[in-house]
């Protein structure tokens, strides 16, 4: 994947191309050097800065770009959503050139959002059957730059093993790929808490080319068992392939819904404060049902309301030290943390530290604490930085430790936040009902969570 990304080439005839802003005709931007990708651009007249990008099926042997692409961009435009169709590249066994050209496409439109005036957090990707393969693969690989905000995905191809579409395997993957390669590119095994972006997907019951179970029932499963935000909608019939055919008997339901389902997620604004959730499982939402929606930093979201953007970059079991057993700083969710370019930073780590496996290594907590802390004071946006100490441990659950956050912990922390002119935030002390935990006595309820984010929001409110 890495040498993908080192294949983009300078976009300037791209701008030329698209100088007159908003007209009905595509333009065309080639995304390979060969000229065999192309990014056809339908940009809004009256843009509300949402953007979608499109793969068209044909199950990586050929491209359905009419009504799986282009006969969408109206739809889209009087949405005041821009709207690109990508002309990949078939793969012929080669997975990487098609992978590598909706990646190009993606990096291409968020690249150019000022110019064309849309917001860089509020761009998706749409596909349909091998292209909503294609689109669930950047949704579900891609790092950061490249991943999309939010995923459409029509009858789509999701998963490699028995059940997939025998040719789009074939002319991905090759004749007999691997278990291993299978495992990968079956996206519903890679779908991550808080990394995969909200998701709808479409289909009909009668789905008689892409078994919907073992596709597209998959892959909702798979982000439903994380908490992950995913809309399912099976039509009764209608087979597939059916794109925007008014032929399709329930096409105008298709499309009430589909905008029923982009406004139930509106755009973060452009100008939003970026709030970035840095934590463990209590930041995750561990235990709880869906902590997309009810986790504390989805929480804090709702009391903080548009004028900022929270998003949650936890991941359970981890612990600050780099010698313990899950290191955060190893993780590729605090890279994300860190592209997302946030202006304000929470960080809740340590309890997973009190494990007496972890902290022998307590000698390292201090500096690797401040190693985090250099890392995020030097990003672009010189964040504000808010150090909270662990909230109690009311019962030892999973071999933690109270009595090290409490003293020995949060005295480093609190001297840590002196050295380096970040705010100290005492959860220890101002969560104190056990009621607002789980059985375990560690990781929150729903309404302990929204304890913690109206602590939270009350310290960044006096930033």
């Amino acid at each position: 994947m890495k040498n993908i990304l080192r294949s983009f080439f300078s976009l300037s005839l791209a701008f030329i191309a698209l100088s007159t802003y908003g007209e009905a005709k595509p333009k065309a931007i080639y995304l390979s050097e060969d000229s065999g990708a192309i990014l056809y651009c339908y940009l809004a007249s009256n843009p509300t800065g949402r953007a979608v990008v499109d793969c068209p099926g044909g199950g990586y042997s050929m491209w359905a770009g009419d009504h799986e692409g282009h006969q969408w961009a109206p739809w889209f435009n009087e949405r005041g959503i821009s709207y690109f169709v990508v002309k990949y590249r078939m793969p012929h066994g080669d997975r990487n050139i098609p992978i590598g050209d909706a990646m190009n496409a993606m990096k291409t439109v968020r690249d150019s959002a000022l110019a064309w005036h849309i917001n860089p957090e509020d761009i998706g990707i749409m596909g349909f059957s091998a292209g909503g393969h294609l689109a669930s693969t950047i949704s579900t690989h891609a790092d950061y730059a490249h991943r999309p905000n939010f995923s459409i995905l029509f009858y789509p191809v999701i998963t490699m093993q028995e059940g997939t579409h025998f040719w789009s395997r074939q002319f991905l993957l090759g004749e007999q790929p691997s278990d291993s390669l299978k495992d990968t590119y079956s996206n519903e095994k890679q779908v991550r808490v808080h990394q995969t972006p909200p998701a709808i997907i479409l289909l009909a019951s009668d789905d008689h080319v892409v078994r919907p179970v073992e596709n597209a029932v998959a892959y909702y499963t798979a982000m439903r068992k994380v908490g992950n935000d995913c809309s399912l909608l099976i039509y009764p019939f209608g087979d597939h392939g059916f794109g925007f055919l008014n032929s399709f008997p329930f096409h105008n339901q298709l499309l009430n819904d589909l905008d029923a389902w982009l406004n139930a997620h509106p755009s973060p604004k452009l100008d939003a404060v970026k709030v970035a959730c840095i934590g463990n499982s209590i930041t995750e939402g561990m235990g709880i049902e869906l902590p997309a929606l009810e986790g504390y930093p989805a929480h804090l979201q709702h009391i903080l309301g548009n004028d900022y953007q929270v998003k949650n970059f936890g991941i359970s079991a981890r612990t600050l030290m780099n010698k313990g057993d899950l290191p955060y700083m190893r993780e590729s969710i605090y890279d994300d943390a860190k592209a997302f370019n946030p202006d304000i930073v929470i960080i809740k780590l340590g309890t997973n530290d009190t494990k007496s496996h972890n902290w022998v290594h307590k000698a390292d907590f201090k500096n690797d604490y401040q190693q985090l802390i250099n890392e995020i004071k030097h990003l672009p946006h010189h964040p504000k930085i808010i150090l909270c100490s662990a909230i109690p441990v009311f019962k030892p659950s999973w071999g933690l430790n109270d009595n090290i956050i409490s003293k020995e912990q949060m005295p480093i922390i609190r001297k840590l936040a002196q050295k380096n002119k970040c705010q100290y935030l005492d959860l220890h002390t101002l969560f104190t009902d056990s009621q607002l935990v789980q059985d375990d006595g560690v990781h929150p309820t729903s309404e302990g969570a929204k304890k913690i984010a109206e602590i939270i929001a009350d310290k960044i409110k006096k930033l």
